[in-house]
């Protein structure tokens, strides 16, 4: 036998474990997982529990059952609908009894197992026409010959983990096999008096609870052990950003009311009350010498361009600069035509400037001369403005919208701009419930607008199902034909050979040749160069139905769009969905938005209909949280917050007690001295903070 050797380090790449490759290691970095840390620190979801193997008599449909047999014949054939590859099998078990086995778009399966092979599947059976069993994708291990021997990867209880394309919760628990004797290397962050004041498990205990639990009670007792350590880590780190921020003071930017009437004057609409006291909240900020910290929270569509706009005004009448800061360059342009629609006319002497990276270098090198002279008031722009060349002569206020979608390093660069410590104001369209933007935003006061403007039509939303198709095509074209424009989006930019999910590339040609052979059509994606002279189209009514892929998820605004077809809804989170939604509904027509699924499942359906029921974020965002827990809300991992965490937000009194531990640790060791661990877990989570 083999000796296999481990690697020494917990922080060694992941890779360096038996089995793992370039190509596992890339996947698992997509699940947040680098390095072997990562791999036992991060525990499954869910267990799903096969039980002992029974024989084929024995089988109930629905019933999760692990079944021993022989492979009786295997084949691979494509099926008329979709063109989907499907491997059948037929197992026969040790009774001769037979259970018919499909696998979809695994063709490779037909190559690890052969007729007369002995195999033990696990799945959930179903009748088929006939009386005979069938079991659909179950999970499957090749055995010795031996009639007495038993599976040992499959069957009993399996861990469920967070997977992409490509990877397996049965691969993923092999490679944490491996990694789990070095487990007795990791340092507690978690100081023992404060285990013992909250009844916790040390970490190593917790990580071979968690991934091998014996009993339901232990792997409760894992989870609730790592959510209470990774909120600690967090609000430990929160404390010290805070006290970091509060420990450079910033210029004082004074309140004026003949400012705040003029920049009222030229909106050319009023502002509602949320939007009044979130601005009234960074007004108050922004006047003291320790730096705003501040989060702007509202749904799509609720006006928080305004309320920075005014923040932005304040600034420019206390002689300070601002910049703002957005994730994509469509999303930066049209910063730039909001702004300057709100304070050009009240202000003739504030200049809006726009720095992106598709500019040409003379173009660039002016903005950058107007702003490191303070010839212009404000800088709109992309990642171009943290970049080294750019600086400004005296920044006041860093508005970054679409918060998440940027790391620590990123927002730090930014505020770096400046001579003094600026003034901050983060924005996100993402509804979050307030527990959860405490804990993924605990180093800032949080502002909500839970308004929209007067006025504003809810967008109608229904769920339609594949054979109801052509209703969808007739509505695009009944508000083409009344002057509108409309969305299509997929979930993919090409077509997946394992994926039975419409791309939009495809779509793009289908649509073109077969549907609306008489519009005009194009196609935007985030990989396509053309993008902003796509959308410039688009704006400009050029095209009449824009195929897409998340790319326009934010940021595009084109008042004379109707409607918003989502191909493959079930693919996408609700905040997402309910981000596309945002994308129609601001002009004065009625709009749509139309949920299209291949999914037949209730809780495909259920999720959907959701979307068409609720049209508030919010409301929305904490249903999700109540069906499905927090850990799906916003994608795992995506805001640097595993799902065991997000699953206890649903107790905030846990969250006060956390931060009120990390609170008492700052008082009594503002350095961390005696804390080391802890220190070099939060030094690590500030330095791979990243864009998401």
């Amino acid at each position: 036998m083999a000796i296999v050797v481990l690697p020494r380090g917990l922080d060694a790449p992941v890779d360096q474990l038996p089995e793992i490759g370039s190509k596992y290691s890339k996947l698992l970095a997509k699940v947040g997982v680098k390095t072997i840390r990562d791999l036992l620190l991060t525990l499954p979801f869910g267990w799903e529990t096969y039980g002992d193997p029974v024989t084929v008599a024995n089988l109930t449909p629905g019933m999760q059952a692990t079944v021993v047999g022989t492979v009786a014949s295997i084949h691979v054939k494509v099926t008329k609908y979709k063109k989907l590859r499907l491997t059948e099998a037929m197992i026969r078990d040790d009774d001769g009894a037979g259970l018919r086995v499909a696998w979809f778009n695994n063709p490779w399966v037909v190559k690890r197992l052969a007729r007369g092979d002995r195999v033990a599947v696990a799945g959930v059976p179903k009748s088929t026409y006939g009386g005979m069993f069938e079991m659909q994708n179950p999970h499957y291990e090749r055995l010795d010959g031996n009639e007495a021997v038993q599976p040992t990867r499959i069957g009993g209880m399996m861990p469920k983990y967070h997977l992409v394309e490509g990877l397996s919760s049965r691969r993923v628990a092999r490679w944490v096999e491996s990694a789990l004797p070095l487990a007795e290397q990791l340092e507690d962050i978690i100081p023992e008096d404060v285990r013992e004041r909250h009844h916790l498990i040390d970490v190593a205990d917790a990580v071979r609870r968690g991934h091998k639990p014996e009993t339901d009670r232990d792997f409760d007792e894992a989870r609730r052990r790592m959510a209470f350590a990774e909120l600690f880590e967090l609000q430990a780190a929160f404390a010290i950003m805070r006290a970091n921020i509060a420990a450079e003071p910033a210029t004082p930017i004074p309140y004026r009311q003949d400012v705040g009437d003029a920049f009222k004057a030229g909106l050319g609409f009023e502002l509602t009350e949320a939007q009044r006291k979130a601005t009234r909240d960074a007004f108050r900020d922004m006047q003291k010498a320790v730096p705003m910290n501040r989060l702007l929270n509202g749904d799509v569509g609720s006006g928080k361009t305004a309320v920075a706009a005014a923040c932005v005004a304040m600034a420019h009448a206390s002689g300070m600069q601002a910049v703002v800061m957005a994730p994509t360059e469509i999303l930066a342009r049209q910063h730039l035509r909001r702004f300057r629609a709100y304070l050009e006319h009240s202000f003739p002497d504030l200049t809006v400037e726009l720095l992106v990276s598709s500019q040409s270098a003379p173009e660039r090198r002016r903005v950058r001369m107007s702003a490191a002279s303070a010839h212009c008031a404000l800088v709109v722009g992309t990642h171009a403005l943290i970049e080294d060349d750019v600086e400004l002569a005296n920044l006041g206020l860093a508005v970054v919208d679409e918060q998440h979608r940027f790391g620590t390093r990123q927002r730090e660069l930014l505020r770096a701009k400046g001579r003094g410590r600026p003034h901050f104001l983060a924005m996100t369209a993402t509804p979050i419930p307030r527990t959860l933007a405490l804990a993924v935003y605990g180093e800032m006061a949080v502002s909500v607008i839970d308004q929209m403007p007067p006025g504003r039509k809810s967008v109608a939303t229904e769920v339609v199902d594949p054979d109801h198709r052509d209703r969808a095509y007739d509505l695009v074209r009944r508000e083409v034909a009344a002057g509108r424009q409309a969305f299509v989006i997929c979930p993919l930019i090409e077509k997946s050979e394992t994926l039975a999910v419409r791309s939009a590339t495809a779509e793009t040609e289908r649509l073109r040749q077969e549907v609306f052979t008489d519009l005009k059509l194009d196609l935007i994606h985030g990989k396509l160069k053309e993008k902003e002279e796509v959308m410039r189209r688009f704006v400009a009514g050029e095209i009449q139905v824009l195929v897409a892929t998340a790319v326009v998820e934010v940021g595009v605004d084109v008042p004379n769009a109707s409607v918003m077809m989502i191909e493959g809804a079930e693919r996408f989170g609700l905040a997402q969905l309910h981000q596309f939604r945002g994308r129609v509904g601001r002009g004065a027509a009625q709009s749509y938005c139309l949920l299209l699924s291949d999914d037949p499942s209730d809780a495909a359906r259920e999720r959907l209909a959701l979307v068409a029921r609720i049209q508030n974020g919010f409301e929305l965002a904490s249903e999700d949280m109540r069906i499905r827990g927090m850990g799906e809300l916003m994608g795992p991992r995506q805001h640097g917050i595993s799902d065991v965490a997000m699953e206890a937000l649903e107790q905030p009194e846990l969250l006060s007690e956390v931060r009120q531990e990390a609170e008492r640790i700052l008082e009594s060791d503002p350095s961390f001295a005696n804390h080391a661990v802890l220190k070099a877990a939060i030094a690590r989570r500030l330095e791979l903070t990243s864009i998401s």
